[in-house]
Protein backbone atom coordinates (compact mmCIF):
# COMPACT_ATOMS: atom_id res chain seq x y z
CA UNK A 1 0.00 0.00 0.00
CA UNK A 2 2.92 2.50 0.97
CA UNK A 3 4.19 1.78 -2.65
CA UNK A 4 1.56 2.93 -4.39
CA UNK A 5 0.95 5.91 -1.95
CA UNK A 6 5.25 6.97 -2.26
CA UNK A 7 4.33 7.27 -5.85
CA UNK A 8 1.29 9.65 -5.48
CA UNK A 9 3.15 11.47 -3.27
CA UNK A 10 6.44 11.89 -5.78
CA UNK A 11 4.40 13.00 -8.74
CA UNK A 12 3.38 16.17 -6.52
CA UNK A 13 5.95 17.81 -5.16
CA UNK A 14 4.86 18.23 -1.30
CA UNK A 15 6.41 20.34 1.46
CA UNK A 16 6.18 19.28 5.33
CA UNK A 17 6.91 20.76 7.81
CA UNK A 18 7.59 18.57 10.95
CA UNK A 19 6.78 21.35 14.56
CA UNK A 20 9.56 19.36 16.47
CA UNK A 21 12.79 18.92 14.56
CA UNK A 22 15.19 17.75 17.58
CA UNK A 23 13.13 14.93 17.74
CA UNK A 24 15.02 11.41 17.02
CA UNK A 25 12.07 10.00 15.48
CA UNK A 26 11.34 13.24 13.25
CA UNK A 27 14.79 13.55 12.76
CA UNK A 28 15.27 9.55 11.39
CA UNK A 29 11.83 9.73 9.44
CA UNK A 30 12.90 13.42 7.97
CA UNK A 31 16.35 12.35 6.68
CA UNK A 32 14.95 9.13 5.07
CA UNK A 33 12.45 11.00 3.64
CA UNK A 34 15.09 13.08 2.29
CA UNK A 35 16.83 10.49 0.97
CA UNK A 36 14.09 8.78 -0.65
CA UNK A 37 13.47 12.06 -2.38
CA UNK A 38 9.94 11.76 -1.70
CA UNK A 39 9.11 15.28 -0.43
CA UNK A 40 10.85 18.31 0.67
CA UNK A 41 10.52 18.16 4.82
CA UNK A 42 11.03 21.45 6.80
CA UNK A 43 12.19 20.97 10.26
CA UNK A 44 11.26 23.75 13.09
CA UNK A 45 14.31 24.17 15.77
CA UNK A 46 16.88 26.05 17.03
CA UNK A 47 19.43 25.04 13.77
CA UNK A 48 22.41 24.34 16.05
CA UNK A 49 20.04 21.92 18.60
CA UNK A 50 18.51 20.57 15.71
CA UNK A 51 22.20 19.49 13.83
CA UNK A 52 23.45 18.43 17.54
CA UNK A 53 20.21 16.55 18.07
CA UNK A 54 21.20 15.18 14.20
CA UNK A 55 24.70 14.56 14.94
CA UNK A 56 24.10 12.57 18.35
CA UNK A 57 21.84 10.02 16.64
CA UNK A 58 23.95 9.74 13.25
CA UNK A 59 20.88 10.93 10.74
CA UNK A 60 22.05 13.10 7.85
CA UNK A 61 19.59 15.91 7.30
CA UNK A 62 22.35 17.75 4.91
CA UNK A 63 20.52 19.72 2.72
CA UNK A 64 17.04 19.76 4.91
CA UNK A 65 15.27 23.30 5.94
CA UNK A 66 16.13 23.88 9.35
CA UNK A 67 13.58 26.89 10.18
CA UNK A 68 14.02 28.52 13.95
CA UNK A 69 11.13 30.98 14.85
CA UNK A 70 13.17 33.01 17.44
CA UNK A 71 15.52 33.81 14.18
CA UNK A 72 12.81 34.41 11.01
CA UNK A 73 13.64 37.05 8.62
CA UNK A 74 9.78 36.82 7.94
CA UNK A 75 8.56 36.82 11.99
CA UNK A 76 7.03 40.26 11.86
CA UNK A 77 5.09 39.01 8.64
CA UNK A 78 3.85 36.13 10.46
CA UNK A 79 2.45 37.74 13.67
CA UNK A 80 1.16 40.36 11.95
CA UNK A 81 -1.04 38.12 9.76
CA UNK A 82 -2.15 35.66 12.74
CA UNK A 83 -3.24 38.94 14.55
CA UNK A 84 -5.25 39.61 11.40
CA UNK A 85 -6.62 36.21 11.08
CA UNK A 86 -7.49 35.80 14.94
CA UNK A 87 -9.62 39.49 14.58
CA UNK A 88 -9.13 40.60 18.42
CA UNK A 89 -9.41 37.03 20.22
CA UNK A 90 -5.49 37.84 20.26
CA UNK A 91 -3.48 40.79 21.36
CA UNK A 92 -0.30 41.22 19.20
CA UNK A 93 1.87 40.60 22.31
CA UNK A 94 0.18 37.14 22.34
CA UNK A 95 0.42 36.29 18.61
CA UNK A 96 4.24 37.12 18.99
CA UNK A 97 4.71 34.42 21.64
CA UNK A 98 2.34 31.89 19.66
CA UNK A 99 4.64 32.49 16.79
CA UNK A 100 7.68 31.35 18.70
CA UNK A 101 5.85 27.88 19.06
CA UNK A 102 6.71 25.05 16.91
CA UNK A 103 3.04 24.14 16.56
CA UNK A 104 1.82 27.80 15.72
CA UNK A 105 4.98 29.05 13.82
CA UNK A 106 4.75 25.62 11.65
CA UNK A 107 0.68 26.16 10.78
CA UNK A 108 1.55 29.54 10.14
CA UNK A 109 3.83 28.23 7.60
CA UNK A 110 1.29 26.42 5.89
CA UNK A 111 -1.25 29.23 5.62
CA UNK A 112 1.86 31.62 4.37
CA UNK A 113 2.02 29.03 1.36
CA UNK A 114 5.57 28.55 2.64
CA UNK A 115 4.71 25.03 2.91
CA UNK A 116 2.34 22.81 1.98
CA UNK A 117 1.51 20.46 4.87
CA UNK A 118 2.28 19.96 8.93
CA UNK A 119 2.68 16.80 11.27
CA UNK A 120 2.69 17.23 14.62
CA UNK A 121 1.83 15.46 18.08
CA UNK A 122 5.40 13.69 18.76
CA UNK A 123 5.58 15.84 21.89
CA UNK A 124 2.90 17.77 21.30
CA UNK A 125 -0.73 16.82 22.54
CA UNK A 126 -3.62 16.33 20.09
CA UNK A 127 -5.32 19.50 21.22
CA UNK A 128 -1.65 21.47 20.75
CA UNK A 129 -1.80 19.93 16.98
CA UNK A 130 -5.46 21.14 15.75
CA UNK A 131 -6.38 24.33 18.22
CA UNK A 132 -3.90 26.43 15.57
CA UNK A 133 -5.14 24.31 12.60
CA UNK A 134 -8.64 25.45 13.31
CA UNK A 135 -7.71 28.74 14.42
CA UNK A 136 -5.27 29.73 11.21
CA UNK A 137 -5.72 26.94 8.42
CA UNK A 138 -9.76 26.01 9.15
CA UNK A 139 -11.81 23.91 7.46
CA UNK A 140 -11.69 23.73 3.83
CA UNK A 141 -14.93 24.94 1.68
CA UNK A 142 -18.09 22.73 2.26
CA UNK A 143 -16.98 21.63 5.44
CA UNK A 144 -18.48 22.56 8.86
CA UNK A 145 -16.38 20.50 10.78
CA UNK A 146 -12.77 19.07 11.54
CA UNK A 147 -12.90 15.11 12.13
CA UNK A 148 -10.77 11.99 11.93
CA UNK A 149 -10.40 8.78 10.74
CA UNK A 150 -8.04 5.37 10.85
CA UNK A 151 -7.38 3.09 8.03
CA UNK A 152 -6.76 -0.04 9.42
CA UNK A 153 -4.35 -2.01 7.46
CA UNK A 154 -4.19 -5.46 7.87
CA UNK A 155 -2.35 -7.60 4.15
CA UNK A 156 -4.59 -6.59 1.82
CA UNK A 157 -7.48 -5.94 3.60
CA UNK A 158 -8.19 -2.09 4.65
CA UNK A 159 -11.13 -0.10 6.25
CA UNK A 160 -11.75 3.42 7.04
CA UNK A 161 -12.94 4.29 11.08
CA UNK A 162 -14.42 7.75 11.73
CA UNK A 163 -14.62 9.55 14.26
CA UNK A 164 -12.12 8.13 16.79
CA UNK A 165 -10.04 10.92 18.04
CA UNK A 166 -11.90 14.73 17.56
CA UNK A 167 -16.12 14.99 17.95
CA UNK A 168 -16.86 13.31 21.07
CA UNK A 169 -20.54 13.18 20.80
CA UNK A 170 -21.70 14.22 16.86
CA UNK A 171 -24.80 15.35 15.79
CA UNK A 172 -26.70 13.97 12.82
CA UNK A 173 -25.77 16.77 10.44
CA UNK A 174 -21.21 16.32 12.00
CA UNK A 175 -21.76 12.51 11.49
CA UNK A 176 -22.90 13.73 7.55
CA UNK A 177 -20.06 15.84 7.25
CA UNK A 178 -17.94 12.73 8.81
CA UNK A 179 -18.95 10.27 6.24
CA UNK A 180 -18.41 12.52 3.31
CA UNK A 181 -14.91 13.66 5.11
CA UNK A 182 -14.53 9.38 5.56
CA UNK A 183 -15.49 8.43 2.26
CA UNK A 184 -12.62 11.18 1.23
CA UNK A 185 -10.12 9.92 2.75
CA UNK A 186 -10.78 5.98 2.24
CA UNK A 187 -10.17 6.69 -1.64
CA UNK A 188 -6.84 7.95 -0.90
CA UNK A 189 -5.85 4.32 -0.39
CA UNK A 190 -7.85 2.93 -2.81
CA UNK A 191 -11.10 2.26 -0.97
CA UNK A 192 -14.14 2.12 -2.83
CA UNK A 193 -16.37 3.63 0.20
CA UNK A 194 -19.34 1.17 1.41
CA UNK A 195 -20.44 2.89 3.98
CA UNK A 196 -22.07 1.69 7.15
CA UNK A 197 -23.80 4.60 9.66
CA UNK A 198 -22.61 1.74 13.11
CA UNK A 199 -25.49 1.20 15.94
CA UNK A 200 -26.79 -1.60 18.25
CA UNK A 201 -30.21 -1.42 16.17
CA UNK A 202 -30.29 -2.75 12.38
CA UNK A 203 -32.59 -0.86 10.52
CA UNK A 204 -35.00 -0.46 13.59
CA UNK A 205 -34.68 -3.60 15.52
CA UNK A 206 -33.54 -1.17 18.08
CA UNK A 207 -34.95 1.79 19.48
CA UNK A 208 -33.24 4.97 21.54
CA UNK A 209 -31.53 8.47 20.69
CA UNK A 210 -28.44 7.40 19.13
CA UNK A 211 -30.39 4.76 16.86
CA UNK A 212 -32.26 7.51 16.02
CA UNK A 213 -29.24 9.36 14.99
CA UNK A 214 -27.68 7.22 12.76
CA UNK A 215 -30.85 6.83 10.91
CA UNK A 216 -31.20 10.16 10.26
CA UNK A 217 -27.77 10.80 9.26
CA UNK A 218 -27.88 7.91 7.06
CA UNK A 219 -31.44 9.43 5.39
CA UNK A 220 -29.79 12.97 5.03
CA UNK A 221 -26.80 11.75 2.95
CA UNK A 222 -29.44 9.49 0.83
CA UNK A 223 -31.92 12.39 0.13
CA UNK A 224 -28.89 14.70 -1.14
CA UNK A 225 -27.24 11.60 -2.79
CA UNK A 226 -29.37 8.52 -3.44
CA UNK A 227 -27.10 6.58 -5.41
CA UNK A 228 -24.25 7.08 -2.32
CA UNK A 229 -23.41 3.45 -0.71
CA UNK A 230 -24.37 3.74 2.36
CA UNK A 231 -26.63 1.85 4.61
CA UNK A 232 -27.68 2.57 8.74
CA UNK A 233 -28.36 2.58 10.87
CA UNK A 234 -27.11 -1.28 11.21
CA UNK A 235 -24.95 -3.29 13.46
CA UNK A 236 -21.58 -4.57 12.71
CA UNK A 237 -22.38 -7.80 11.83
CA UNK A 238 -24.53 -7.35 9.52
CA UNK A 239 -22.52 -4.40 8.14
CA UNK A 240 -19.45 -6.93 7.16
CA UNK A 241 -21.07 -10.50 6.97
CA UNK A 242 -23.16 -11.27 3.63
CA UNK A 243 -24.95 -13.86 5.17
CA UNK A 244 -25.85 -11.94 8.26
CA UNK A 245 -26.93 -8.97 6.00
CA UNK A 246 -29.29 -11.90 4.16
CA UNK A 247 -31.14 -12.16 7.59
CA UNK A 248 -31.17 -8.50 8.97
CA UNK A 249 -31.41 -6.53 5.97
CA UNK A 250 -33.56 -6.92 2.99
CA UNK A 251 -32.74 -5.52 -0.70
CA UNK A 252 -29.54 -3.68 0.01
CA UNK A 253 -26.58 -3.82 -2.03
CA UNK A 254 -24.11 -2.22 0.73
CA UNK A 255 -24.73 -4.13 3.56
CA UNK A 256 -22.64 -7.21 4.16
CA UNK A 257 -19.65 -5.39 2.44
CA UNK A 258 -18.85 -2.28 4.16
CA UNK A 259 -15.63 -1.16 4.38
CA UNK A 260 -16.06 2.18 5.30
CA UNK A 261 -17.21 2.69 9.50
CA UNK A 262 -19.08 5.69 10.78
CA UNK A 263 -19.61 5.00 14.81
CA UNK A 264 -22.16 6.99 16.86
CA UNK A 265 -19.50 8.65 19.41
CA UNK A 266 -15.98 9.05 20.12
CA UNK A 267 -16.64 6.44 22.74
CA UNK A 268 -17.53 3.61 20.08
CA UNK A 269 -14.90 4.41 17.31
CA UNK A 270 -11.31 4.51 19.89
CA UNK A 271 -12.94 1.03 21.17
CA UNK A 272 -13.54 0.12 18.35
CA UNK A 273 -10.71 0.47 15.78
CA UNK A 274 -8.23 -0.06 18.97
CA UNK A 275 -10.08 -3.51 19.73
CA UNK A 276 -9.54 -3.99 15.91
CA UNK A 277 -5.82 -3.41 16.56
CA UNK A 278 -5.07 -5.11 19.17
CA UNK A 279 -7.20 -8.67 18.99
CA UNK A 280 -6.98 -8.52 15.16
CA UNK A 281 -3.94 -7.78 14.15
CA UNK A 282 -4.10 -4.73 11.66
CA UNK A 283 -2.34 -2.16 12.11
CA UNK A 284 -4.05 1.59 12.54
CA UNK A 285 -2.98 4.43 10.29
CA UNK A 286 -3.87 7.60 12.26
CA UNK A 287 -5.34 9.34 13.45
CA UNK A 288 -5.91 11.21 9.61
CA UNK A 289 -7.32 14.51 10.65
CA UNK A 290 -10.19 15.74 8.04
CA UNK A 291 -11.98 18.50 6.61
CA UNK A 292 -8.96 20.96 7.42
CA UNK A 293 -8.54 23.50 3.82
CA UNK A 294 -4.70 22.19 4.44
CA UNK A 295 -3.33 18.46 5.02
CA UNK A 296 -2.79 18.69 8.72
CA UNK A 297 -1.89 15.68 11.03
CA UNK A 298 -1.36 14.45 14.40
CA UNK A 299 0.88 12.01 15.32
CA UNK A 300 0.81 9.69 18.68
CA UNK A 301 3.14 11.11 21.15
CA UNK A 302 4.10 7.30 21.58
CA UNK A 303 4.71 6.70 17.76
CA UNK A 304 7.88 5.37 16.65
CA UNK A 305 9.90 7.09 13.43
CA UNK A 306 8.55 4.53 10.95
CA UNK A 307 5.29 6.09 12.21
CA UNK A 308 6.40 9.08 11.80
CA UNK A 309 7.48 7.83 8.56
CA UNK A 310 3.85 6.88 7.05
CA UNK A 311 2.06 9.54 8.47
CA UNK A 312 4.05 11.82 6.62
CA UNK A 313 3.33 9.82 3.16
CA UNK A 314 -0.31 10.32 3.86
CA UNK A 315 -0.71 13.79 5.02
CA UNK A 316 1.64 14.29 1.53
CA UNK A 317 -0.97 11.82 -0.33
CA UNK A 318 -4.10 13.97 1.17
CA UNK A 319 -3.39 17.25 -0.56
Amino acid sequence: MFKSLAEKVKQNPFRLVFTEGTDSRILEAASRLEKDKLLTPILIGNVDEVKAAAKENNFDIEGILILDPLNYDKFDEMVDLLVELRKGKMDKEQCIEACKKGNYFGTMLVKMGLADGLLGGATYSTADTVRPALQIVKTAPGNNIVSSSFIMVKGDERYAFADCAINLEPTEDQLVDIAYQTVKTARVFDIDPKVAMLSYSTLGSGKGASVDKMRNATEKVLASNPDFGIVGEIQFDAAVSPTVAKVKVKDNDVAGYCNTFIFPDITSGNIGYKLVQRLGGFEALGPILQGLAAPINDLSRGCNAEEVYKMSLITAALK
